[in-house]
């Protein structure tokens, strides 16, 4: 559907700002997503935007009807497992494991398929059902060693399901190796590979503020007695 020159540039300009808040400002992303789905509702990729939005803000709901009319209008299927995902945010993983095996799955690329992998296992273990979502993690594609954009967080979702069923030999290999595949820190593997071997952090910027602090206060508390020993002076002399 084609726009008006102006309106096409106004809602340009707010999906532009959902793009560029939806990570670290996500509230306000949301906001520009409604101003853009007022202006042109009928445009798929504006019901995509206000879905992935709302997603963000974990509106899971309102995230599913965008995400169900971007698809209506488009045909595609690509948004099919973050649908799924919004099913598990709503707390029906039974309905994202019954999307897991409708045939729109076998029309995904491989990421998508991936991607709907992930959000089974995630189901299985929102179940209580932890072997199995390990089981559903297992792969080619977990076991190739070819690096992909989605490889770190398999093998980190792998090593974390490991983890919860008190497996932590092969969690901290397999986190070892989501580190490995991460290299836009897109996990925190290094940080939980910390945290099993024990090793804590300190913020450098943090110690440094408390020294501050901590000096002001003994600076202080020196000049408050310096200054009861000059009033016991003058009483002394009086």
């Amino acid at each position: 559907m084609s726009l008006p020159k102006t309106l096409a540039e106004d809602v340009s300009r707010n999906l532009v700002m959902v793009a560029r808040l939806i990570d670290e400002d996500p509230e306000q992303a949301y906001a520009y997503s409604r101003i853009a789905l007022r202006l042109a509702s009928r445009v798929a990729a504006v019901r995509e935007a206000a879905g992935f939005a709302a997603y963000a803000t974990q509106k899971y709901s309102e995230a599913l009807a965008e995400f169900r009319a971007a698809k209506r209008m488009t045909g595609s299927v690509e948004l099919w497992p973050v649908m799924a995902d919004c099913e598990r945010g709503l707390g029906r993983p039974e309905r994202a494991m019954a999307m897991a095996g409708e045939p729109e799955v076998q029309k995904l690329d491989k990421a998508g398929q991936v991607e709907m992998r992930l959000v089974a296992a995630g189901a299985r273990r929102d179940m209580g059902q932890l072997d199995a979502a390990i089981v559903t993690l297992q792969s080619s594609e977990l076991a190739s060693n070819a690096v992909h954009p989605w490889t770190a967080r398999l093998r980190y979702a792998y090593a974390d399901a490991l983890l919860a069923a008190g497996r932590e030999d092969e969690a901290r290999e397999w986190f070892g190796k989501a580190l490995e595949a991460d290299k836009d820190g897109s996990t925190d593997a290094s940080d939980r590979l910390a945290e099993m071997d024990g090793v804590e952090f300190v913020d450098a910027l943090d110690e440094d503020e408390d020294e501050g602090e901590a000096d002001a206060a003994s600076e202080s508390a020196a000049t408050a007695k310096g200054s009861e020993d000059t009033d016991e002076d003058r009483t002394s002399e009086a």
